[in-house]
């Protein structure tokens, strides 16, 4: 037997250290319920009585673990994806109102319209289309430091361009009208 071996013989012998993981096989059954029904990591922690992190060390060690979870958090989230739209656009469903008729009761049946609603319509719409609907809008001239690779040229109209797009006067009027008070120039 080679030396290579030997060693793993030896060590799948040795017992193993740290404490036992505690997960059971039944456990991805479970947590696939559980996560169909919505549950968090934290909720799936509370149920099994273990920590956050336990779950996580689960999900990246027991591939059924991992595939319940995924598989049953993308459903919950696809529900959820399908209600906030249908709450959205609105939607009609069964009812029933129930009155008096002398002494017994009458039902009937009639179809209730729950109307648009706009925040889960702007919500939608935001997180569909993040680049024609965002509320804040980003003006980014450069990163820090781009002042620095630009000639004084550049630099010049690039302060003169601002300085227009603002609605001040034009900095290279009163540049100019100050260096001929002092005597420089930027140059």
């Amino acid at each position: 037997m080679s030396k290579t071996k030997e060693k793993k013989a030896a060590d799948s012998e040795q017992p193993k250290m740290g404490r036992p993981s505690g997960y059971k096989p039944e456990y991805a059954t479970q947590a696939a319920k559980l996560c169909r029904l919505g549950a968090t990591d934290s909720d799936l922690a509370d149920f099994f009585g273990v920590t956050t992190r336990t779950i996580q060390n689960w999900s990246s060690r027991y591939e059924e673990f991992f595939r319940a979870l995924k598989d049953f958090k993308d459903l919950a989230d696809e529900r959820v994806e399908r209600t906030l739209y249908q709450r959205a656009i609105g939607y009609e469903y069964d009812a029933v109102k129930i009155f008096n008729a002398n002494g017994e009761p009458l039902v009937v049946p009639y179809r209730e319209r729950v109307q648009p609603d706009t925040t889960a319509m702007i919500f939608w719409l935001k997180n569909r289309q993040p680049e024609r609907l965002r509320d804040v809008h980003k003006h980014e001239h450069g990163g820090p430091g781009d002042f620095d690779r630009m000639s004084k040229d550049e630099l010049r109209d690039f302060v003169t361009r601002e300085a227009e797009a603002l609605g001040l006067s034009s900095p290279k009027a009163e540049t100019q009208g100050r260096s001929r008070k002092t005597g420089s120039a930027l140059n």
